[in-house]
């Protein structure tokens, strides 16, 4: 048995084959975009989960003191100790400490993966 082709039918095999790989491609890099919106989303959901739980706990203690302890000292220190911690974690939030030169795209990897 021969299987006899064309030199159309070839170069169509071939259009068709290429076509297969650039869909399988955009495929791919929309699933990747897509992965990473959802980590994104993740990680604010996740941060403000963590931001609540420890304001619970703040709060809970501080009331704890206030309502049972008549110690002046404690209770200043009960509540200036979480007003360091929050201007500390608000400076190194707005504190610029290097610029990102990755989002110009001169340093991008082809292929978008980590290597």
């Amino acid at each position: 048995m021969t299987v006899n082709f064309t030199p159309t039918q070839i170069l169509a095999g071939i259009g068709v084959l290429l076509v297969l790989v650039a869909v399988w491609r955009y495929s791919a890099r929309k699933a990747r975009r897509a992965a990473d919106a959802a980590r994104a989303s993740s990680r604010v959901v996740s941060l403000a989960s963590r931001v609540l739980l420890t304001g619970a706990g703040f709060v809970g203690v501080q009331w704890l003191v206030l309502a049972h302890v008549h110690n002046p000292t404690l209770v200043l220190v009960v509540l200036g100790v979480p007003d360091l911690i929050a201007a500390y974690v608000l400076t190194r939030a707005v504190t610029v400490t290097s610029m990102d030169t990755t989002s110009t795209g001169a340093s991008r990897r082809r292929g978008g993966g980590r290597r």
